[in-house]
C-alpha cells in the first residue's frame, strides 16, 4: 500500500514535466522540511488544476508577493505514486488553499491520499508556473488541437491525412 500525505504547510509548491516533448511526464511536487513528496500527473491533469487554481483566484482579493523564481523540480524527482484525481478546497478563516490527491487504484482497492496546504501567493505561482510547463510541451494543431509531432501527425479534420 502506498503512503498517504498531509502537509499543513509547504515551503515549496511546484508542478513540471521530465523528458522531452511528447513523452514528459508530469509531477505536481510539495515540500515541508526535509519531506518532498512527488506525485505523478497527466499533462491533462496539470492543464485542468492550475486552470482551476487561476479562476478561484480571480475571485478573491489579489495575493501578496507571487514568487517568480525557485519553481523547479527538486531532485531527484520520484513519483511516490499515480493520482486518479484532484480536488480543490479553499479555507476562508486561515486563508489557505488545499489541494487534495488520490492515488488511481483499481476499482475496489483501497488508494492512498495527499493533502496539500497552501498561501494564495503559492498558489498563484503554482498555477502560472504549471501553465509554462503545460505550455512548454510540443505544439498544438490548427486544426483538431491535438498535439504536433515532429515527424506530423493524422489528423481526424483531414479525413487521416498526414499533416506536416
Amino acid at each position: 500500500m502506498s503512503s498517504s500525505f498531509d502537509i499543513p504547510e509547504v515551503d515549496h509548491l511546484t508542478t513540471g514535466a521530465i523528458g522531452p516533448p511528447g513523452q514528459r511526464i508530469f509531477y505536481l511536487q510539495a515540500r515541508h522540511g526535509t519531506l518532498v513528496v512527488s506525485l505523478r500527473l497527466e499533462k491533462t491533469q496539470v492543464a485542468a488544476l492550475v486552470a482551476y487554481l487561476a479562476a478561484m483566484l480571480a475571485g478573491m482579493p489579489p495575493p501578496g508577493d507571487i514568487p517568480t523564481t525557485g519553481m523547479d523540480l527538486i531532485e531527484p524527482v520520484v513519483a511516490e505514486w499515480v493520482v486518479g484525481s484532484l480536488g480543490v478546497t479553499y479555507d476562508e478563516d486561515a486563508d489557505r488553499v488545499m489541494i487534495v490527491a488520490e492515488e488511481l487504484v483499481e476499482e475496489g482497492e483501497e488508494g492512498a491520499s495527499a493533502r496539500i496546504t497552501a498561501t494564495r501567493e503559492q498558489v498563484a505561482a503554482l498555477s502560472v508556473h504549471g501553465a509554462e510547463a503545460v505550455a512548454a510541451g510540443r505544439p498544438p494543431c490548427p486544426l483538431c488541437g491535438q498535439p504536433l509531432d515532429p515527424q506530423g501527425h493524422t489528423c481526424p479534420r483531414l479525413n487521416g491525412h498526414r499533416e506536416r
